[in-house]
């Protein structure tokens, strides 16, 4: 479990992520849900950065962009999110574990 401070009505607030994270170089970390995550957590949400995630070990588990179906992912998959979209992930079985990359918006994904 991971925790984020936030500015929010005119305060800080400390707020749980749903995911443990291991920092792996200055813009590359790795992030584990784990089985028992409550599917309430997993909400729409948008990223400052570009990121490229891969899956490294997935039972089930589904991506949605805003206004698109969500699409089950397998290990090996990329996917390449631009900042500020609208996506989540929809709960599967086991524990999901991907290696997300940060990129600066408008920077070439590759």
């Amino acid at each position: 479990m991971s925790f984020t401070t936030i500015w929010f009505s005119k305060r800080w607030q400390v707020v749980v992520n749903p995911y443990s994270q291991k920092d792996i170089a200055p813009n590359k970390f790795e992030r584990i849900f784990r089985e028992h995550v409550d599917e309430s957590e997993l909400v729409w949400h948008r990223d400052r950065k570009d990121r490229t995630v891969k899956i490294i070990e997935c039972d089930g588990w589904k991506f949605q962009q805003d206004n698109k179906l969500p699409v089950e992912l397998r290990e090996g998959d990329t996917i390449n999110i631009k900042a500020f979209e609208y996506h989540r992930i929809l709960k599967g079985a086991g524990s999901l574990v991907v290696e997300i990359t940060e990129h600066e918006p408008n920077q070439n994904i590759k």
